[in-house]
């Protein structure tokens, strides 16, 4: 069911355009400015937002440049009664997918509101296609010089060529998608698709929908039936990125899939079948999570068959430098700069830090280092990462919560508070940064 989320100041039009769209079966939120509407956007999934121009506070346009950061954003639709040739440019030039002025007609509105929805849906195809074609042109490169990732490569190379299940868990950005790959790969499977999904984009409504497809006709915008990513992926792998993200009814409906390889689409009554293999991936500790009652225990041991613990970068520190020359190489032949090495004060610096962001930040790093870097050797002042605090800046042994706080801190002030660009230079999704924000009690600083 399409999620539409309204924004605009005026408090009757806003109720109006609820009541008028949920007669039409869509579901609605309103807000009241663009902060408001930004933090909504935090916690839940919309398909379409309707921004108006002129408001208190932030405008829709700088509402707009905010939400085309974020390539999970809403289709917008600019709805305004201040209605002028310069502010329709100005918002298609900012990514407004259609403009409308006060007053509307509805059927009109609903018209371009199915549009949006069904263009959202066409771009997230597009993009998983794209991943996709990116993945089979590219060649496979791991870097791994720890006896411990050895270890896990090793143990890749023996169950690739298996049809079990396997559970990746470790932190954001310790390259949970590219051991996924690798299983690809060296599988028995490497000629036919690998599609990855993250669980946590997703409503539960359209998570359901995008695994297992839908009927014509199984809601308002079903014009068509709709194929599910277990069929797309048929014989193929299936990544299910952030999986303990999954809501509980979908849980049960996930594990009687995995135990027959059954499903039904939304809205039928037809069971299909196909021979996709899973590999499910989490920085959750999905024990706790079963304790708390989120997520359930005989799915955790479905998904468990084989389970692989990517280590934290901090704890496998002999692969930073192996990893940055690799990096430092990709983006220096990148963007054609004779870029040959880090200096070994660069190097000691990169040795020295905790990597809250683990090898995503590594790559973040070196990336913006070899855009700033000028000479031939990259020095630390070429390294976006704090220095190590003195003994009167910290205490002697500081905690790494109280670190990778002071740092987030750093990096949300350098950022101007834009917490898509915050979660991009820290190498970490933004659903990730939300949660270290709540957990360190600066989300409203």
């Amino acid at each position: 069911m399409t999620r539409i989320l309204v924004v605009d100041d005026e408090e009757p039009f806003r109720r109006l355009l609820k009541k008028e769209l949920t007669r039409k079966g869509f579901v609605v939120e309103v807000a009241p400015d663009a902060e408001t509407a930004l933090s909504i956007l935090r916690e839940a999934v919309f398909h379409v937002i309707l921004v108006d121009i002129v408001m208190p506070g932030t405008d829709g346009i700088s509402l707009m440049k905010r939400l085309k950061q974020d390539p999970a954003a809403p289709v917008i639709i600019v709805l305004t009664g201040k209605a002028t040739v310069e502010t329709a440019v100005e918002a298609m030039k900012h990514g407004a997918f259609d403009y409308l002025s006060k007053p509307y007609k509805l059927e009109e509105l609903t018209i371009i509101i199915t549009r949006a929805y069904e263009y959202g849906r066409l771009a997230l195809k597009t993009q998983l296609l794209q991943q996709e074609l990116m993945r089979q042109e590219s060649p496979l490169e791991f870097v791994a010089k720890s006896s411990r990732l050895k270890n896990i490569l090793s143990l890749v190379r023996k169950i690739a060529p298996t049809d079990s299940t396997v559970l990746i868990q470790g932190e954001s950005g310790t390259g949970k998608e590219l051991i996924a790959n690798a299983i690809w790969h060296y599988s028995k499977r490497n000629e036919l698709p690998f599609i990855a999904l993250n669980c946590a984009t997703f409503s539960e409504p359209l998570l359901e929908s995008e695994l297992f497809g839908y009927e014509k006709g199984s809601h308002s915008t079903a014009y068509d039936t709709k194929y599910g990513i277990v069929e797309v992926a048929d014989k193929g792998t299936l990544l299910l990125d952030e999986i303990g993200e999954i809501p509980l009814n979908l849980q049960a409906k996930l594990l009687r899939f995995l135990d027959s390889g059954e499903f039904r689409r939304v809205g039928g009554n037809k069971t299909f079948k196909t021979a996709v293999r899973v590999v499910a991936a989490t920085n959750k500790n999905l024990a706790d999570s079963i304790k708390g009652g989120l997520f359930r225990e005989d799915l955790y041991y479905r998904l468990n068959v084989i389970n692989i613990a990517i280590p934290p970068l901090r704890e496998r520190r002999e692969d930073i430098p192996e990893l940055a020359g690799f990096f430092l190489r990709k983006y220096s032949q990148k963007m054609v700069k004779p870029i040959i090495d880090l200096t070994p004060e660069a190097l000691s610096l990169l040795n020295d830090y905790r990597w809250p962001g683990n090898v995503r930040e590594l790559e973040n790093v070196i990336e913006r280092a070899v855009i700033l870097c000028d000479t031939e050797m990259i020095r630390p002042e070429d390294l976006s990462i704090p220095a190590l605090p003195t003994p009167r800046e910290m205490p002697r042994h500081p905690s790494l919560e109280d670190m990778e706080k002071e740092y987030i801190l750093r990096v949300l002030r350098e950022a101007g508070g834009n917490q898509s660009k915050t979660s991009q230079i820290l190498g970490i999704d933004r659903k990730t940064l939300y949660l270290k924000l709540r957990k360190y009690g600066i989300l409203n600083t």
